[in-house]
Parts: structure tokens; sequence; C-alpha cells
């Protein structure tokens, strides 16, 4: 386990206040706004200390209402809005100088034996035959309106080895591609085998990482580390459907159905490296060209 790891299971691990609130910290030496997926998980792992052990996360939907402060402590408010037989409903609100910057609704199920489909996992490269990323961003550095944009790259995704098995965003500006990407992620060394809540909250933690790639490629944009776009995550769901290890190999296989009105939209699914069928996301966000 690497430091940068270290550093984010510290993150996610939050400092009960009273019986339902916690408390987050967030990194400050990145950029001024905090990252959606910390809160989203941070939110997440809030709720899931609420609920009994034997009850996982099967979905979760959530907005993003205001740019968080990443110098200033977060605050985690649980509503325990129902405890079923079989389902547990939590509603999270993060909240920081009194005001709310994020909402999450999260639904937990006792395991239980069902019906069972799903769709095929689709064709990829083997991950270990990609490049890092410390071997993959170097060659951008002319492309990326900042100098240090590597380097803050490398840091914010330090505690995740990803790499891409299509072209990212910023390797085909001014090219427009199809609106799909891949990436293959996994935790930058192992996680404990006994708190499968952990492995949740990690993977959403990185869905919120590269899941409008698609929106960009479509229109030959290289994003924020370009500057070509400005974008911020609106709102994120998900749906846990399987068993996984977050520090195991996951394939993110990312579309982009549709961009309107500033916003564009973003699916995907997650599969396991022995092809299961994980996770599914989908997310809409803000994506504007910037004013001249």
């Amino acid at each position: 386990m690497n430091e940068a790891l270290t550093d984010l299971l510290d993150l996610l691990d939050l400092e009960q206040i009273e019986e339902n609130i916690f408390r987050g910290t967030s990194r400050t030496s990145l950029v001024p706004r905090v990252f959606g997926g910390q809160v989203a998980a941070q939110a997440l792992v809030a709720a899931g200390r609420t609920v009994p052990a034997d009850r996982l996360p099967h979905s979760l939907h959530s907005y993003f209402l205001r740019t968080g402060d990443s110098g200033a402590p977060i605050v985690y408010s649980v509503d325990r809005i129902r405890d079923g037989r079989s389902f547990t409903t939590r509603r999270v609100v993060a909240v920081q100088h009194g005001q709310p910057i994020f909402h999450l609704s999260a639904s937990f199920q006792t395991y239980e034996e069902g019906l069972e489909h799903q769709v095929p996992m689709p064709a990829a490269p083997d991950p270990e035959s990609l490049p890092t990323a410390a071997e993959a961003l170097p060659p951008y550095r002319e492309i990326f309106r900042d100098p240090g944009t590597v380097e803050r790259l490398l840091e914010a995704r330090g505690a995740v080895d990803l790499r891409y098995a299509t072209t990212p965003p910023w390797g085909t500006v001014g090219e427009p591609l199809q609106p799909h990407s891949q990436v293959w992620f996994r935790t930058q060394g192992k996680l404990a085998d006994d708190d499968p809540l952990l492995h949740t909250c990690l993977a959403t933690y990185v869905s919120d990482m590269t899941l409008l790639d698609a929106v960009l490629l479509a229109h030959g944009r290289g994003g924020w580390a370009v500057g070509d776009v400005v974008g911020a995550s609106l709102d994120h769901a998900m749906w846990f459907h399987r068993p996984f290890r977050a520090d195991e190999w996951l394939l993110y296989d990312q579309e982009s159905p549709s961009a309107h009105g500033g916003r564009g939209l973003g699916q995907a699914r997650i599969y396991t490296q022995d092809g299961r069928l994980a996770i599914t996301v989908i997310q809409e966000g803000v994506v504007r060209i910037p004013r001249t």
C-alpha cells in the first residue's frame, strides 16, 4: 500500500461527532475545490456506519449542490429513513460553512439469492499491457494548459492505478471520436478482506474521475486539463450488482448518449477482470465551452 492510498483511507475514516453526525477532511494541496468522488465516498461511509454490517449498498443517488472547500472540514448528517427486514435506506447531507454542498440517498440490502443474468463484458486489452499514468501522462505535457498539470494528475490519482484502454480526451484534441472510453483501475495496494463497504466506497471515489470523458471525446475536447471545457458533476447514481474488490482490476466501460444545453450525460458499466458485471454508473455534468 503506497502513501497516497494510506492517505485516502484516512480521509474515508470519518470522525464520529454524534450518533448520526460525522466529520471528514480533504486534501488541500491539489485544487481549491473538493473532488466530487471524495464527497460521495465519504457520504457513503457515513451512511454505512449507521447500517448493520450484513447489509451492503445496492444503490445510491446523489446531487452535487455547491463547490466544496478543500480547506474546511465537511460535516455529514445521516437521516435514518427506514430499516426494513431486507432493506435499509439512509439520506446524507454534507454541509460546509453552514450550507449543504452534497446530498445522497443510499439503499442497503441483506444478501439473498435471486434471478441471474447480465450484459456480457466488452472486449478490452489486458490491463497489465497498458502504460501506467506515470508513463502515459508526460508526453502530453505540452498540450496541457498548465505545465504542472501532469504532476497534479499524478498526485490526484496516486492512490489508484488507472490505465486508459482507449485514447484519453487530451490525446485527440480537435478530432471528434465515438463517445466511448475504457479505463482499468484498482487501488495501489491490497485492502482488508473483512470490509466490503470500504471496497464499495473506493469504487465510488474512482467512479467520478473519468465518467464524462466520453462526452469530451465526441467533440474532440480535452477537458479542464487542456482548458477547452469548463465542467463539474451535477448528479451521480450507482447500482452495485455483484461483489467485487477495489484492489483487483476493474474495467470501467463508459459512453455518452447525449450532450445538450450545457450538460453532458455519461453512463458506464464496471466489470471484474473475470467478466462479472459489478456496477452500473450514470452521471450528468456541466460541460460548457469557455467564454473568450
